[in-house]
């Protein structure tokens, strides 16, 4: 592997971006992956990756693994603050449009002998508005945050990765990492008990 030459190199005032490895081919690294033999197998490796200070970095198996998330230092997600977010903001906007329709648009028009505008009349919409939000957020959020739809991904094009589905365990560190360095990570991964470590190229 060669690490590419970038102008940054030679003007220090110039913030350095992430070296592009390559291999002998040109083709750009997207990562190592490495095979283990059993769910504890890799479950060790993985806290051993984790506290080498790797964060661009997954666990590949053919089922899940209790305790994984806290093994690979996993911290919780912000998706229920965006999803009570937007609940909140779908709630409020049902109260608006009603206190409009109501106080402001059509005003004269009594509803349950209460006085316009009063909140009462509104709780259905504002429950549902609300609920309505939430369940989007809570989709869209989660596909945003997993980077998804993503339609292919340089780790299909390895077989011994595609064994994950079958009964394999992966461990896959990506090359945009800022601890990752082609022979140090390689290192790491044979000293956690990994094998049949495997280059894999990004998508041009």
């Amino acid at each position: 592997m060669s690490m590419l030459s970038t102008v940054s190199d030679y003007l220090p005032f110039v913030p350095k971006p992430r070296p592009q490895f390559v291999t002998e081919n040109g083709a750009r690294v997207h990562g190592l992956i490495a095979e283990y033999a059993s769910a504890p197998e890799v479950f060790h490796a993985a806290e051993k990756i984790r506290d080498a200070g790797y964060t661009k970095w997954d666990v590949h198996a053919p089922f899940p693994i209790h305790g994984i998330e806290h093994a690979m230092g996993h911290k919780k997600t912000i998706l229920p603050y965006i999803v009570f977010s937007i609940a909140l903001g779908g709630a409020f906007l049902g109260w608006l449009m009603q206190y409009w329709m109501t106080a402001v648009d059509y005003t004269g028009f009594t509803v349950q002998g209460k006085p316009y505008g009063a909140w009462e009349p509104f709780t259905m919409i504002i429950f549902e508005l609300g609920v309505l939000h939430a369940a989007f957020a809570s989709l869209i959020g989660m596909l945003m945050l997993n980077g998804l739809p993503r339609w292919n991904h340089p780790l299909f094009s390895s077989e011994r990765f595609l064994s994950a589905s079958q009964g394999g365990f992966i461990i896959g560190i990506e090359a945009t990492d800022k601890s990752f360095d082609p022979e140090a990570t390689r290192k790491l991964l044979e000293e956690t008990g990994g094998t049949d470590i495997e280059i894999i190229e990004d998508e041009d």
